[in-house]
């Protein structure tokens, strides 16, 4: 019998310091952790990083390495300039085993919508120089988000991390999730991880509290991702592989019999994750939640949802609605479940939080930043369950066509139409035109798709106050443009996802040739309503750019993750724009 996550956990956790920051007030005097304590004792293998700024705050990380088990002192400064001459607070705390050599500081009393330089010593062993900014208030002419999910050690080099760290004046870093993955060595997207020496550690599956904080540390140590930490400040949610594939509150689709108890493990794994990325602690007394608001002036005000941890229903399954005996489907049942009010992806509370977050904003644009995609992604059914692959379905599709047209006397056939007719009919099986009779269902089910009625609570809130509503999406290692429409096919919205930074797309999983990438996603835009643009081939990151007039999205791709020798591929370089108020996308190459 699973147990479920509850809120007892999490006091637990809190109770433990997971994630606990300490407060860095102002100038503190000399600090000690340069004295003979740790001398030749410590290195800082992981990097520097910072992340959810506020108007006056920001918390600052890093982890020490210890060559001896112990407390180790660690001591912290933020300056207004490289060189440290302009202190503005400084401190020193101890880190231990229990933190796993963790530290975490909340440097308050700053200004706003300034930058900051802050680096840690210890032992006599300083790190590099990291630096970061606060929100900006009142009037703002632009803000400027790099947007980042799905990266997979063993698949790759982050070779999108180390682009994104080229990219100028980025007021924040939003990662959507999949930050780690958790499969063992010689499982998902390992094809040439022994050639690029990119196998994981540790070996095995993650399940445990070290498990997970052994894969951190791997993660930390890529060089790319640490070169970005220490220049822009991230704001963080968790998608699914922080613990485990396609995880809903109470479980996940690879946490099988005989692994443990599925609560155990979410424990460790978000332990973990608070304990290595530079997010703010659960709030005093609500140890649940890690969504949260941020403000960027009158601009843009950004709300960080989890779509995963906290309330996720399980995800609906095609294979409980198809009859095995005549592969029918039972399109009543399924379209009952699927629109069911009892079915939840962010739960009462959360929902609550984010109508009345939407309803008392003030800034221009509102963007959500969540894990999967809220556009309708419908496709023929025989294509969404993979029955038939996008070409076959259009070669069918088309000699279905001539031979309704044929039986129908059309006197428009034309003779080279009616001989392809004749020489392709016979695939026209029972088989094949039952696939095609399929209706149009949700692509995937573990998006919003399949968790229609909590969508249209959000698309009507948003509608209601006639906001400009931006969502932005990871989760499918593609980059997406839709327009969002509501239930009565009003357009309340647009929404833009992020390639992956080396997780494989659906290039992978359907077998799309790249000679064939340029038809199949042509195929795809024209299938989907409201869908304006997709790439199913090529990793990388957006970057989201607002201003009072408009959002900008500019998809940036590498040209390979196999080396560290890489270049930005110019050629696939794309962007959308909409206009405030339009609730529509323009898309330019």
């Amino acid at each position: 019998m699973k147990r479920s996550f509850s809120r007892r956990d999490f006091l637990a956790m809190s109770a433990k310091g997971v994630g606990a920051a300490v407060v860095s007030y102002g100038l503190m005097g000399c600090s000690s952790s340069d004295d003979d304590t740790n001398v030749s004792q410590v290195s800082f293998l992981h990097g520097i990083a910072s992340g959810d700024p506020s108007h006056s705050a920001i918390i600052l990380w890093t982890r020490v390495t210890p060559q001896v088990e112990g407390e180790m002192k660690v001591a912290w400064e933020v300056a207004t300039d490289e060189g440290f001459t302009d202190l503005v607070t400084n401190g020193e705390t101890t880190t231990t085993a229990e933190r796993d050599y963790t530290v975490k500081v909340d440097a308050i009393g700053l200004a706003t919508g300034s930058r900051y330089y802050y680096r840690f010593s210890s032992g006599g062993v300083v790190t590099e120089t990291g630096m970061t900014r606060t929100l900006p208030q009142g009037a703002v002419d632009s803000v400027k988000l790099a947007v980042m999910s799905c990266a997979n050690f063993p698949a790759g080099h982050f070779n999108a991390y180390e682009l994104a760290a080229q990219q100028e004046e980025l007021d924040a870093v939003l990662h959507l999730g999949d930050y780690i993955y958790e499969y063992a060595r010689g499982e998902y997207a390992s094809e040439n991880a022994a050639e690029l020496g990119r196998e994981v550690l540790p070996e095995g599956e993650l399940f445990s509290l070290s498990d997970y904080r052994t894969r951190y540390g791997q993660y930390r140590g890529d060089g790319s991702l640490q070169k970005l930490h220490a220049k822009v400040p991230f704001i963080t949610v968790w998608d699914d592989h922080e613990i485990a594939n396609d995880a809903w509150s109470d479980g996940a689709e690879n946490h099988n019999e005989g692994e443990g108890d599925f609560a155990d493990r979410k424990i460790g794994a978000l332990q973990a994750y608070f304990e290595w990325l530079p997010i703010r602690p659960w709030r005093e007394g609500n140890h649940e939640e890690i969504y949260r608001s941020f403000s960027f002036g009158d601009l843009v005000d950004l709300h960080m949802l989890d779509t995963r941890v906290l309330a996720r229903d399980k995800p609906l399954d095609y294979v409980d609605y198809i009859d095995p005996a005549t592969q029918a489907m039972d399109s009543a049942k399924f379209t009952s479940d699927v629109t069911s009010t009892e079915r939840s992806m962010l739960g009462a509370e959360q929902l609550q939080w984010l109508q009345g977050s939407l309803l008392t904003a003030t800034g221009k644009w509102q963007l959500l930043g969540q894990q999967v995609l809220m556009g309708k992604m419908l496709l023929p059914a025989a294509i969404a369950m993979q029955k038939l692959s996008i070409a076959e379905y259009a070669e069918l599709g088309a000699i279905a066509q001539l031979a309704a047209r044929a039986e129908a006397n059309d006197p428009s056939l034309t003779a080279s139409e009616y001989s392809f007719l004749i020489g392709n009919q016979h695939k026209l099986t029972p088989e094949a035109m039952a696939l095609l009779q399929m209706p149009n269902v949700p692509y995937n089910l573990d998006a919003w798709d399949g968790y229609a009625y909590e969508r249209e609570v959000i698309l009507a809130t948003a509608k209601s106050k006639a906001l400009n509503l931006v969502v932005i999406a990871g989760d499918t290692h593609n980059a997406w443009a839709n327009e969002l429409t509501d239930a009565a096919g009003d357009a309340v919205g647009v929404e833009f996802a992020t390639s992956s930074v080396s997780s494989p797309g659906l290039e992978y999983y359907l077998g799309i040739p790249q000679d064939q990438q340029a038809v199949t996603e042509a195929g795809v835009t024209q299938m989907v309503d409201g869908l304006k643009y997709t790439n199913l081939r090529d990793r990388g990151f957006m970057v989201l750019t607002f201003t009072a007039e408009q959002v900008r999205s500019d998809w940036h791709y590498v040209d390979t993750i196999l080396s560290t020798e890489f270049s930005e591929d110019m050629d696939k370089q794309f962007s959308a724009v909409s206009q405030i108020g339009s609730s529509q996308i323009v898309a330019a190459s």
